[in-house]
């Protein structure tokens, strides 16, 4: 070991007594420090702006600004994306300078043996490599000083994912190093196959052997775990395994060069090296020997602890997953073969580390019905034309083998997908029971933990799969119709947020014609426009008294519809419209404030709305009408959200178009109603301090009018929920944000918190920056500028000294 340590400091001299090595470590330090400030400035800027709007503001919700500033906004990409530049620069002399000067006969004669050489040569660079880790390390202890609670385990696996890699980059040049005395030429060279091994990943992935061969040697693909804060045992090896093979084969080349043996012999040497590092990676890839360690603070690369439960249920039964590719489908590029490698990495990589016995199955076909797909196929262009010749025509112009697809007929047999409308879909099997899996045309594409947690429970306890039924035949919103009035964003499959993509069924249920289900979770009634039947409220009537759950959704101007309706809760919606006076915006449109109440039923929904839990959360409303009482009642009434603060309820026709509407008494107009009282909580305040609208009236109620309100009672065993809510359209597709963001929280709470499943986690600690914008800056000139100079005028003195000496 002395004998290593020794040629390790000999080549460490050589390093640090040249230019070229410095002249790296200052490009190394301006890259690093240009692609950290940048963002910082920006993000600073950014909320020094929004200190100076909001005053109370404390931090930022949902955003790690670790995430932000090293993988989101692409510091680790540049920087790595860069590396190849960097590397080959300081290994083209390591091998081929001592063969040219030399001093190779030297060490052959000195009692060192050529894997001492070796060794202690790359030790030198694995030293230099330390060196790139501190300059990121400097910048990692400054973002530490730049923000609270820094995520330091994702730091640490970036880290060290970036030393593996330069370890690698170094023992490529390395081997390329010894092939040569032309430093030059090895440079070149090792440019060359890095930069091949950086691209590889995304070349002929459509062929399956070589799919699996080039995802091996990708090298810069197998540290994309270790950057976001996951590191597991597979690329560990695989690193180690790599770097093991080029300096054997840097050892078998020197050793060569020193004997006379046939070429084959010595083709056989290699071929060994190769043949045990891909064993060894192979065995190393296996799911059940694979270990995993999350450094990330939230552990934000592992299941939450509910989806694990769920697998762990499944126990040892396997699970088979079909991927279904439609060749006419708009996601097709991501099921197609040459995607593969990303599909099983993005998709389903952190449910093998619980579940090594998934089956992947892939059936490619093609097919087209324009009654469910949104595309165009039957163009001008493809007038006249079969099916079958606009397929191969594009199967032609495209270079795709289509008789890899099957055609309609042949499918059908197999499996109808009318239903999810041919789209890219994943069909999961266990233990002979079905459930689909959508894919999105969003970014993320495939389906996330939510939705996937959400079919496997199906899958375990398919008695247990709630069924929310919507009321037809009096001219009601539906759960399948677009449009502004529709409420196809809680029902859409297209949807990722939508109800049926988060374990719920739906269905509608015509009163007059049919009786409600006996397996209804959910019943809804939303904002009928004719007066119910007798028959249908008597089917309503009887469901709410035997503990049936129900969302009843109703509007202003047809408070006769849904008052026959709802009698039998003790309230009723108030004639008019709740309006206020701004400058902004139409006096209907109201901004309907969260109550405590609501922080409870989001936060526990298997519980009663019991939690006082302030929530800062508002509900835009088009037009709302306020929900009052009107007898007594023996369910416990909570409301949810108020409208307060200068609104009062209008009474007739209002006019948008023309004046400010008034406050008008003797027209009926109130400030005031019968309302249900709540203790004052801080909730109350969130509407002044974030409504932009001011009023002009100054009228105002002092408990301000209900707009949702939460009904409970125990009856026949059973834990009866009833929501009501004096407005359909706040979660109708006009309104699509807040339906997909608060919508589920509602229908979770009548579903007693068993549907969606609940795999989120709190905001991340480390969201707010403790610097401003001009602190940013001068963090900019100082790493930019100053840090690199100081470091250039550093490595002159050191080198002119040396060339003095």
């Amino acid at each position: 070991m002395r004998m290593v340590i020794q040629v390790a400091k000999a080549e460490l001299r050589n390093l640090f007594y040249s230019p070229v090595a410095w002249f790296l470590l200052i490009a190394f330090i301006v890259q690093c420090a240009w692609f950290y400030t940048s963002p910082l400035f920006d993000l600073a800027n950014w909320q020094d702006v929004y200190i100076r709007n909001k005053p109370d503001f404390k931090e930022w919700a949902g955003s790690s600004f670790t995430r932000r500033l090293f993988k989101d906004s692409g510091f680790f990409s540049n920087v790595l994306n860069n590396l190849y530049l960097f590397i080959p620069l300081l290994t083209m002399g390591l091998i081929g300078r001592e063969v040219q000067n030399g001093t190779i006969k030297l060490l052959y004669s000195s009692p060192i043996t050529i894997r001492k050489i070796v060794i202690g040569k790359f030790m030198a660079i694995m030293v230099f490599n330390l060196a790139l880790v501190l300059v990121l390390g400097g910048f990692f202890l400054t973002a530490s000083m730049n923000m609270i609670n820094i995520d330091y385990g994702m730091l640490f696996s970036a880290a060290l994912g970036f030393f593996l890699l330069t370890c690698a980059y170094a023992a490529i040049g390395a081997y390329l190093s010894s092939l040569t005395t032309w430093q030059i030429i090895s440079a070149l060279g090792s440019f060359l196959v890095i930069g091949l091994l950086t691209v590889i990943g995304g070349l002929w992935q459509q062929y399956d052997f070589v799919r699996d061969l080039t995802y091996f040697l990708f090298l810069s693909g197998r540290i994309e775990k270790m950057l976001a804060g996951l590191i597991t045992s597979k690329d560990l090896i695989y690193f180690l395994a790599v770097i093991s093979m080029f300096l054997l084969f840097t050892m078998l080349k020197l050793r060569g060069a020193r004997e006379l043996k046939p070429w084959y012999v010595k083709a056989a040497r290699y071929a060994g090296v190769v043949a045990i590092t891909l064993l060894t990676g192979y065995i190393s890839s296996r799911p059940a020997l694979t270990l995993y360690w999350d450094t990330t603070q939230q552990k934000v690369n592992t299941l939450h602890a509910n989806t694990q439960q769920l697998i762990h249920e499944m126990k040892d039964e396997p699970l088979e997953v079909t991927l279904y590719t439609n060749f006419l489908g708009n996601e097709r590029e991501a099921g197609m073969p040459k995607n593969r490698n990303a599909y099983l990495s993005r998709c389903w990589d952190k449910y093998l580390r619980f579940k090594t016995n998934i089956k992947f199955n892939y059936e490619y076909y093609y097919n087209y019905d324009s009654t469910v797909m949104k595309t165009k196929l039957y163009t001008y262009v493809n007038r006249g034309k079969t099916l079958e010749q606009i397929v191969n025509k594009m199967s032609q112009d495209q270079e795709i083998d289509i008789s890899k697809f099957q055609k309609p007929a042949e499918m059908a047999k197999k499996i109808d997908l009318k239903p999810e409308h041919y789209r890219l879909v994943l069909q999961l099997k266990y233990k002979g029971r079905t459930e689909f899996v959508r894919t999105f045309d969003d970014k993320e594409i495939w389906p996330n933990e939510e939705g996937m947690a959400a079919v496997f429970k199906r899958l375990l306890h398919p008695e247990e799969i709630p069924l929310i039924q919507f009321t037809t035949g009096h001219y009601e919103r539906s759960y399948d119709k677009g449009g502004e009035r529709g409420y196809s964003i809680v029902g859409s499959k297209r949807s990722r947020g939508a109800l049926v993509n988060r374990g719920f069924d739906l269905d509608t249920v015509s009163l007059d014609n049919r009786d409600i289900s006996p397996r209804t979770s959910i019943l809804v009634l939303a904002d009928p426009k004719s007066e119910l039947s007798e028959t249908a409220r008597e089917k309503i009537r009887n469901y709410i008294a035997k503990g049936g759950c129900m969302f009843m959704l109703g509007e202003p101007g047809k408070q006769q519809m849904m008052n026959p309706v709802i009698s039998q809760l003790g309230v009723q919606l108030a004639e008019g419209t709740i309006v206020r006076a701004n400058r902004h915006e139409i006096p209907t449109l109201v901004f309907s404030n969260a109550q405590a109440a609501f922080g409870g039923l989001v936060n526990h929904p298997e519980k009663p709305v019991t939690a006082s839990i302030s929530l800062d959360a508002q509900l835009v409303m088009d037009a709302a009408a306020a929900i009052v009482p009107s007898d007594t009642s023996n369910f416990t009434v909570t409301p949810l959200f108020k409208v307060s603060r200068g609104a009062w309820l209008k009474q007739g026709i209002i006019v948008t178009d023309s004046a400010n509407v008034v406050f008008d008494e003797k027209g009926g107009d109130r400030s005031k109603v019968p309302s249900f009282m709540l203790p004052a909580h801080p909730a109350e305040d969130v509407y002044d301090k974030n409504d932009p609208h001011e009023h002009e009236d100054g009228h105002q109620s002092d408990s301000g009018f209900s707009t949702i309100v939460a009904f409970q009672r125990d009856i026949n065993n059973k834990d009866q929920r009833i929501l009501l809510a004096g407005d359909a359209d706040f979660l109708s597709n006009k309104r699509s944000m807040q339906a997909s963001r608060w919508g589920p929280h509602f229908f979770s709470w009548l579903d007693h918190g068993d549907y969606p499943l609940r795999v989120g986690r709190p905001a991340p600690p480390d969201n707010l920056l403790t610097i401003t914008g001009k602190t940013a800056r001068m963090i900019n000139i100082i790493y930019v500028y100053v840090l690199p100079g100081a470091v250039l005028l550093f490595a002159t003195i050191l080198l002119i000294r040396r060339k003095r000496k």
